[in-house]
């Protein structure tokens, strides 16, 4: 018999398990209470990209003369700048919706609500249904989280939706966070002629990096013009006239725009889950390795249940949850995940950085290879930055891989991949990789922690 798979949320975790949930067999409807695709495609990695693209060409047309073409950059058109990311964002979105329908995937626009342990009820503007299929996948996301700071509520602040459409490009850009976030956003408007200020509570921009290669580019983007202020907490904004005021204790700053970036939580509200056995912890949905909830008939996956809050995390879940569903009994293997910043140069990383390897006393030997070193590098006129691998001692594992470089966030499936295998240093030795390409740094890197480097003196 036909089972029926319901599930709640159209993002990148929720629209993957539909479709795979739907390869299996099953007769699928996913509920979307707003855009099928989800914060990624719509308010997140996709419209980001975009945007960082159209700095990206701003930049290259700036620096052109070194290249030997004299380019002059006569007006910003912010307004087309935008359509274009309006134009990407429909078109992904339409595709996703053709996904929907070539897998006779049916997609109800609502919101999802438990009415008890068995039974889901879905309302929508002009109508509301009940559904009770054999096996649910939650895949609700997450939203904006707000840090408790004195005054915000009374001032018109930015969340990173916001921040995507702004009409006119602010003079001054505060941002409240050094994550990847407030990077990428430091990346596009500190390029289109912003001056930006990031306020980061921690010592180091993205702490859950890298903290040298987070230290080299950090150093790069002050160059450019990006202000930090690191180890500072917001404690209070104002603002009077057109002018934000933020008070960091004893100093205080001004600025035009208020971005707040601290991150994202769960988004588990409205659910209804009180009528039912899912459990949550700290705002969270839990979940077992099979990524089953507490109650058996339900799954969960992506931001939802507060893990890695990545849309390629939530995707793979998905798959392991659509499958499960359907009688499967896959753990999912959620440990090598790589994680990407989409700055300039980009920073890319999967594995242990070398402080979580030193906690966890684990002996590693460190390879770095500088971009300055690489041909391909040199021609693109992009050598700032370089490669940095962790080989544990003992094994001679392959356990991170740290990328500050053009493409870093292209070249890092590579790494994860072998780390995935559990792949050994002669294993990346043993791989030829193309020239001229920028991925040959990586294997330079590994042969540096060998003190084998061939480009580079030992």
């Amino acid at each position: 018999m036909e089972k029926q798979i319901v599930v709640v949320g159209g993002g990148p975790g929720g629209y993957v398990a539909a479709i795979r949930a739907a390869q299996l067999g099953a007769k699928v409807i996913v509920v979307e209470k707003e855009k099928i695709g989800g914060t990624c495609l719509n308010v997140g990695c996709i419209p980001t990209k975009s945007l960082l693209h159209s700095a990206d060409i701003l930049a290259h047309a700036k620096n052109g003369k070194k290249f030997g073409i004299d380019l002059s950059v006569e007006s910003i058109d912010w307004s087309a700048v935008l359509k274009r990311k309006d134009q990407v964002v429909k078109q992904l979105v339409k595709g996703v919706e053709g996904l929907m329908k070539s897998n006779q995937i049916e997609v109800i626009r609502g919101t999802a609500r438990f009415l008890d342990q068995e039974t889901l009820t879905v309302t929508s503007e002009s109508d509301s249904l009940q559904l009770k299929p054999d096996k649910i996948i939650l895949a609700t996301g997450s939203k904006p989280a707000i840090p408790p700071i004195k005054g915000l509520e009374q001032v018109p602040w930015l969340d990173s939706s916001d921040a995507l459409s702004l009409e006119e490009l602010p003079n001054e850009l505060i941002i409240i966070g050094g994550g990847v976030i407030g990077i990428e956003f430091a990346s596009i408007y500190q390029r289109f002629g912003s001056q930006v200020t990031i306020i980061e509570e921690q010592t180091e921009i993205l702490p859950a990096m890298d903290q040298e290669l987070a230290a080299l580019l950090r150093k790069k983007m002050m160059k450019e013009g990006v202000h930090f202020l690191l180890g500072k907490r917001v404690e209070a904004v104002k603002q009077k006239d057109d002018t934000l005021t933020v008070s960091l204790g004893e100093e205080t700053i001004t600025g035009e725009k208020l971005l707040v970036a601290v991150g994202r939580r769960s988004f588990v509200e409205g659910l209804g889950l009180e009528n039912t056995k899912i459990q949550t912890e700290r705002g969270s949905i839990m979940i077992d390795a099979k990524l089953q909830t507490s109650q058996s008939n339900v799954y969960a996956i992506g931001d939802c249940v507060g893990e890695i809050l990545l849309a390629h995390y939530a995707s793979a879940q998905g798959e392991v949850a659509a499958e499960n569903a359907l009688g499967a009994l896959k753990d999912f293997d959620g440990s090598v995940v790589p994680g990407c910043v989409y700055s300039d140069p980009e920073f890319a990383s999967v594995g242990l950085t070398e402080e979580q390897a030193e906690a966890a006393e684990i002996p590693f030997v460190v390879g770095k290879f500088p971009l300055k070193a690489s041909g391909k590098a040199l021609v693109m006129g992009q050598t700032y930055g370089f490669a940095k691998v962790l080989i544990r001692s003992d094994t001679q594992e392959l356990i991170g891989v740290h990328l500050l470089c053009d493409r870093a966030t292209d070249m890092i499936a590579e790494a994860a991949a072998l780390l995935q295998k559990k792949a050994v240093m002669e294993n990346v030795i043993e791989t030829i990789h193309p020239h001229p390409t920028v991925s040959e740094i990586f294997r330079e890197a590994v042969l540096a922690a060998d003190k084998r480097a061939i480009h580079i003196p030992n």
